[in-house]
């Protein structure tokens, strides 16, 4: 069998295709069979009040599509130029590498993808803040 699997913790929230599911009292494990499903661990989600550095609002913008309350199709140039944005930040080979992921995973309608490799660039993005505020 391929596909996703999920392991959830008892009461933990995904979010399937913009349906909130919640797991009962046991730990569980769920096969996700549909290639195209798109499929948010509610835990790892960026709130709206925390969408609040560049990096967090591109993250943000693909979770909205992976969510549904945004068109994929219609957000796909804004979501390059935001990606395009951040390249002129992140200059270093690895955060090149995790922002031309992001940029052919948008260009494939892959969002999931998309957000994997922009969370990479969080803890740099941190780094960057931190010192810019000293």
């Amino acid at each position: 069998m391929s596909g996703l699997v999920l392991k959830l913790a008892p009461k933990e929230r995904v979010l399937v295709n913009g349906a909130v599911i919640e797991n009962g009292d046991r730990r569980s494990r769920l096969s996700i069979v549909t290639p195209d499903a798109n499929i948010l661990r509610l835990r790892d989600a960026i709130h709206p009040e925390e969408a609040n550095t560049p990096v967090r609002r591109v993250c943000y913008a693909a979770q909205m599509v992976l969510a549904g309350e945004v068109d994929a199709e219609e957000d796909k140039l804004p979501m390059l130029r935001r990606i395009e944005e951040l390249s002129q930040v992140f200059t270093d080979a690895d955060s090149r590498s995790a922002l031309a992921e992001a940029t052919d995973a948008v260009i494939s309608d892959n969002h999931y993808r998309c957000l994997k490799a922009l969370r990479a660039l969080l803890p740099r993005e941190e780094r960057l803040m931190a010192v810019r505020s000293q």
